[in-house]
C-alpha cells in the first residue's frame, strides 16, 4: 500500500521548554508539517509513504530532506527550486497560558511554485492513496492550483482521497476565502477529516446545535448531523471523521472522535491528556493512524481506536513527528496507559 501525501514542511523554531520567546537567547530547530507528519507516521507504521514538496535548492533544504529520509519516507517525488524555507514559530503555552504560533512562510519555494512544476501522473505513480490538508491551497494561489490539480489527478489515477480540512484563519490572505477553494477540492474527496470549526469555515456546514469551539465545550449528539450535511452535499464523500478535542487547559485536554460512513456512526474511547508535551500535529497523527487503521483493520470502529490512541501518545512527545510504532498504539488501545516501566 503505498500513499503519497502532499504541502509544505517547514523550519520549526521553538522557544526551549514552557519558555516565552527569546525569554533565553535560543529556539530549538526541528521540521514539520501537516502532510509531512502524515508520512513520517505512515513509514513509522511500515507503510510506503512518498512526500510530495516543493523545496529550496539550499543547505536547508538538504537538511530537511535527510530528515525525511531518516524516518523512511520516500523523497524522490520533492522538487528543488531557488527560494526560501517557510518558517513557524512556536511558543508552548502551560495551564491557562495558550500556545502560540507565528508564522513566516510568505513567499516560500513552495508558495511560489507554478502549477507545472509537478507532474501529478508521475508523483502519484504505483499509489493506492493521496492525502492532502486546507493548509497548502491557503498559502498562495498557486498552491491552490496545485492542490487541485492533485486531487483531479489522484482521482482519475482511482486513488482514494482523504482531506483534512484544517482551517487556518492565518493564512488566507491572497484573496481568496477558505470556503470558495475547499468546497471545489472536497468534491474530488473521499474520506474527510475535521473539527467542528473545520466544516464551519471551510465549508460553511453548520448543524442547528453548535458546540462553543472557544470553550472547548463539546456535544457529541450534533457530530453525526454534522456529517450527514457533508455527505448529502458532498455525495462523493464515503466517510466523516471528525476529531473531538475538549480543552481544560493548555495542559489538559480530552480527545476522541466519530466516524460516519452514511451508515454507521462510531464513537472512540475518550482519553484525558494531562501534562501535555507537545499537542502540535496531534490532528496529523490521527489522520495517518486513521489511514493506516483503514487499510490495516477488518472495521472502521478498530481503525477509529488506532487513530484516536496513536493521536494520544503524540501529545507525549516534543516535535511535529509522531514517534510511535504500530506496537505501542495498540498496547494503549488494549488498555496499557499506565506509563509504568517496561523492562
Amino acid at each position: 500500500m503505498k500513499v503519497v501525501t502532499f504541502g509544505e514542511i517547514m523550519l520549526r523554531l521553538k522557544s526551549p521548554g514552557f519558555e516565552r520567546w527569546f525569554q533565553s537567547p535560543a529556539l530549538e530547530a526541528t521540521f514539520g508539517g501537516g502532510e509531512a507528519n502524515v508520512a513520517v507516521s505512515l513509514a513509522n507504521y511500515g507503510m510506503d509513504a512518498r512526500f510530495v514538496t516543493v523545496l529550496p535548492d539550499n543547505a536547508v533544504g538538504d537538511a530537511c530532506v535527510r530528515e525525511l529520509r531518516g524516518f523512511g519516507v520516500d523523497t524522490s517525488a520533492i522538487v528543488r527550486k531557488p527560494g526560501r524555507m517557510g518558517i513557524y514559530y512556536l511558543e508552548t503555552g502551560a495551564v491557562q497560558r495558550p500556545s502560540k504560533v507565528v508564522y513566516d512562510r510568505a513567499h516560500s519555494a513552495i508558495a511560489e511554485a507554478g502549477t507545472d512544476d509537478i507532474d501529478w501522473e508521475t508523483a502519484l505513480d504505483g499509489a493506492q492513496w493521496f492525502h492532502i490538508t486546507g493548509i497548502t491551497p491557503a498559502i498562495s494561489e498557486s498552491a491552490a492550483q496545485l492542490s487541485l490539480a492533485a486531487v483531479k489527478t489522484a482521482k482519475k489515477l482511482g486513488l482514494h482521497v482523504s482531506c483534512d480540512l484544517n482551517y487556518r484563519k492565518n493564512l488566507w490572505k491572497y484573496g481568496k476565502t477558505a470556503d470558495q477553494v475547499m468546497t471545489e477540492l472536497v468534491r474530488y474527496v473521499d474520506t474527510v477529516i475535521a473539527n467542528e470549526e473545520d466544516f464551519q469555515k471551510s465549508l460553511l456546514l453548520k448543524a442547528e446545535s453548535q458546540a462553543a469551539v472557544e470553550t472547548g465545550e463539546l456535544n457529541v449528539a450534533q457530530y453525526q448531523a454534522i456529517a450527514k450535511l457533508a455527505m448529502n452535499k458532498y455525495p462523493n464523500v464515503k466517510r466523516v471523521a471528525i476529531t473531538l478535542r475538549e480543552s481544560k487547559s493548555a495542559n489538559h485536554n480530552d480527545w476522541s472522535a466519530c466516524l460516519y460512513n452514511g451508515k454507521d456512526f462510531h464513537l472512540s474511547r475518550k482519553y484525558s491528556i494531562t501534562d501535555i508535551v507537545d499537542r502540535v500535529g496531534g490532528g496529523d497523527s490521527f489522520g495517518a493512524g486513521l489511514i493506516y487503521g483503514l487499510n490495516t483493520y477488518d472495521d472502521e470502529q478498530t481503525a477509529l481506536e488506532f487513530a484516536v490512541a496513536a493521536s494520544c501518545l503524540k501529545h507525549t512527545i516534543s516535535g511535529d513527528f509522531n514517534r510511535v510504532s504500530v506496537p505501542e498504539v495498540e498496547g494503549l488501545m488494549k488498555g496499557s496507559g499506565s506509563g509504568r516501566v517496561q523492562r
